[in-house]
């Protein structure tokens, strides 16, 4: 932290962060421990089958050993699910038919749903192509949720409604469990019925309780951010009321199949192993959050969350105020990467996402968020959103290349 030149103050001030987050870790991970003593977990459950993937043992343990963990009726974690945005898709056709509405109560959902929704793109099975209404409420002027507006927003064809905890490619904040605690019981004080469903990515293992012990009817991720700590080499997963996990599944596969198919191959170990290691992985990830607000902001960049905020979700962004800076910080994220540090970051377009992007990531799992990546949409106001990290150590080494870079842009 010294090569930063931050004040004493500012190196305390980090420290007793570090360990409260270091406190965190092992409470999650006593969670994690518990859930596989009481399920038994043995060397016997890595062994995968083939074909159909009927009856694999480790694959159904892991549903049980996961769903413990959020505090569900069901899930289903699957390397079938190519992304995050998969699972969440699959979630949201299972449950949804025509003729229903889609609230999202956070404003506008990430870039990579708008196809999904219907909002952005044509003639690919959308949701609204199946007549499947959406609506939104805009945040408040100050970026939160409109708690008044929520109050009277469900209407009898609300199906469904939408929280997306992490701030996507937004500048608001993203949500705290509270924050979805109290979405949930408004709602259902209106419609008991209406399927409270959040996107957790980036979310999982930040705080003591995944949205599901809170109430959420249902909730999905990806397997290349937190849960996977960075060693699952692909996959995603869905949780919650075992009907609601049970349909997404049957978008996944198909009617009758469910969640009764799908092999692993041989992958088992590395997800039960990278369960155990999540807890750890997001922990080190928080570090370098934390100590990318502190730098950019004593260097006078708005950065989100601010120094010392408490962290809900993996996610640090930080205005750079040009493109040539986002540029800038990209390229030299990707120099300091362990994986293709010779390759040059350029803005380029992207699937599922509006604007061009310019990404670093120089990681082991290709896309994956919970090693140390960085990117940003080429649009105003030019903000570098920074995710995960191995250990801290690492983001520290490769904030001092991006510094230096962006001075020089």
């Amino acid at each position: 932290m010294s090569s930063f030149h931050l004040s004493s103050e500012g190196d305390q001030a980090l420290s007793l962060i570090f360990s409260g987050i270091d406190t965190q870790v092992k409470e999650n991970l006593r969670r994690v421990l518990a859930a596989f003593r009481n399920h038994r977990v043995g060397t016997h459950h890595f062994s995968s089958v083939s074909g159909y993937g009927h009856d694999d043992l480790g694959r159904q343990v892991l549903d049980q050993v996961f769903a413990e963990i959020v505090g569900a009726e069901a899930a289903a974690v699957r390397v079938q699910f190519v992304s995050g945005t998969h699972a969440i898709a699959c979630a949201l056709y299972g449950t949804l038919r025509p003729g229903d509405e889609l609230l999202a109560v956070a404003g506008s959902p990430y870039d990579t749903l708008e196809e999904v929704i219907g909002v952005r793109g044509e003639n690919q099975g959308s949701l609204a192509e199946f007549g499947i209404r959406y609506r939104e409420l805009a945040l408040t002027e100050l970026g939160t949720i409109d708690w008044h507006a929520l109050e009277s927003a469900i209407k009898p064809e609300t199906r469904m409604v939408l929280i997306q905890r992490s701030c996507g490619y937004s500048w608001r904040s993203s949500l705290a469990i509270a924050d979805i605690e109290k979405i949930i019981q408004i709602v259902k004080r209106q419609n008991p019925n209406t399927v409270c469903f959040v996107d957790n990515c980036y979310g999982e293992f930040v705080a003591d309780r995944e949205p599901t012990a809170v109430g959420a009817d249902l909730m999905a991720g990806s397997l290349i951010k937190n849960p996977g700590g960075t060693i699952v080499t692909a996959g995603g997963y869905v949780a919650g009321r075992a009907d609601l996990v049970e349909a997404a599944t049957c978008r996944l596969t198909a009617p009758g199949i469910g969640s009764a198919g799908g092999a692993t191959f041989d992958q088992n170990r590395l997800l039960f192993q990278g369960l155990f290691l999540a807890p750890q992985m997001v922990g080190e990830a928080m570090k370098g959050n934390h100590l990318t607000a502190t730098v950019f902001n004593r260097l006078g960049y708005p950065v989100n969350p601010l120094p010392q905020a408490p962290r809900r979700d993996v996610i640090q962004a930080v205005q750079l105020g040009s493109p040539e800076k986002l540029i800038a910080f990209c390229r030299a994220i990707q120099q300091h990467s362990p994986i293709g540090s010779y390759l040059d970051p350029v803005p380029a377009a992207m699937p599922g996402y509006e604007s061009q992007l310019v990404m670093a990531g120089g990681t082991f799992i290709d896309g994956s968020t919970s090693e140390f990546s960085a990117d940003g949409p080429l649009r105003e106001p030019y903000t570098v959103f920074c995710q995960g990290g191995t250990h801290w150590t690492h983001v520290s080494i490769a904030l001092e290349a991006a510094i230096e870079a962006i001075g020089h842009a």
